[in-house]
């Protein structure tokens, strides 16, 4: 059996362990594979794993060999999946691998806009408080989340794993999703549409899937609704805000602020606005990205495999 990783070297740059995958057969793992690169690499493959490189629906009709994809990621839009139906190709992803690390995350980010830990550690480190006259200085607003009300829009597990650690912040919950219901058990939720949710909310974080109907979601018009006061986190996907209209809502004050762990190009081109953006803290896509993350995903996406030779698929998005 031939098996083939087109694009390893996000999942594992070195500390985890492909041992587990290669005992399934001759296994070629490659960091990265260009356009140009992947049907010479995946011409005799039985088996094809992939994150972000593309297998779009001529290549998939150029592998006669080819029974299954894997997806090494949540989303599997980088897969042409009608071609592969038509061809019985099964494709499965990795679901819920990441729930408590992109939780963890976004409450990192909003706890640096908060509190801008880095800024007034470099500025400790630069003699700012030794030169102080007094005992404590800041040098930006702190704040405090509890009483706060946050947004969450988007409400499957990550959604809901960033409720719970908002409940142990004190924070109140606005939740909207494309089913409302359920949720019961917290005392400080509720559903509300979208325009209630940007409204109320001190925080906004987005947990929703990218959909033709989530995209470009965050623009001029929904930003104008926030508060003033009000913070914009992003760590599902970047196409969802649109960047420049975001940038000038940070310019001229319209909200307080933003964190983004995504954005619509990745890598981003250094002309995006919201490099130049007034408090925009931007990560380079890691919320996904600890180690035990990674490693339940390896372990997932190995066992997609077995059970798809067992004849029992599972996680198939065909």
């Amino acid at each position: 059996m031939e098996i083939v990783v087109l694009d390893g070297y996000t999942l594992n740059p070195g500390d985890l362990s492909w041992s587990e995958l290669e005992k399934f057969g001759n296994t070629r793992i490659y960091d990265r594979t260009s356009q140009e690169e992947i049907l010479e690499r995946c011409e005799h493959a039985d088996i094809i794993f992939t994150n972000k490189t593309p297998v779009n629906a001529w290549l998939i009709n150029q592998l006669p060999s080819l029974k299954f994809i894997g997806v090494l990621a949540t989303g599997y839009n980088i897969v042409d999946i009608q071609a592969a139906k038509s061809k019985g190709i099964v494709v499965s992803n990795v679901p819920d691998y990441g729930t408590a690390s992109v939780a963890q995350f976004t409450f990192a980010l909003l706890l640096e806009l908060c509190h801008h830990v880095q800024k007034h550690s470099d500025s400790a480190r630069a003699g700012k408080w030794s030169a102080s006259p007094d005992f404590s200085f800041w040098e930006t607003p702190l704040i405090e989340l509890t009483g706060k009300t946050i947004g969450i829009i988007g409400f499957g597990n990550i959604g809901a794993k960033v409720a719970d650690l908002a409940t142990a912040f004190g924070m109140n919950i606005i939740g909207t999703a494309r089913t409302q219901k359920g949720q019961e058990q917290r005392q400080n939720f509720k559903w509300a549409d979208l325009d209630t949710l940007l409204r109320e909310s001190d925080v906004v974080s987005i947990h929703c899937p990218l959909v033709p109907e989530t995209q470009g979601l965050i623009n001029t018009e929904n930003l104008k609704k926030m508060k003033a006061s009000a913070f914009l986190i992003n760590t599902s996907r970047g196409p969802i805000i649109c960047e420049s209209d975001l940038a000038s809502a940070l310019n001229s004050g319209i909200i307080a602020g933003a964190a983004v762990d995504v954005l619509s190009i990745e890598p981003p081109a250094k002309e995006n606005p919201l490099f130049k953006a007034r408090n925009c803290l931007i990560t380079p896509h890691i919320a996904w990205a600890t180690k035990e993350a990674r490693q339940r995903l390896m372990c997932t996406a190995v066992n997609n495999l077995s059970e798809f030779l067992r004849d029992n698929p599972i996680n198939s998005v065909t």
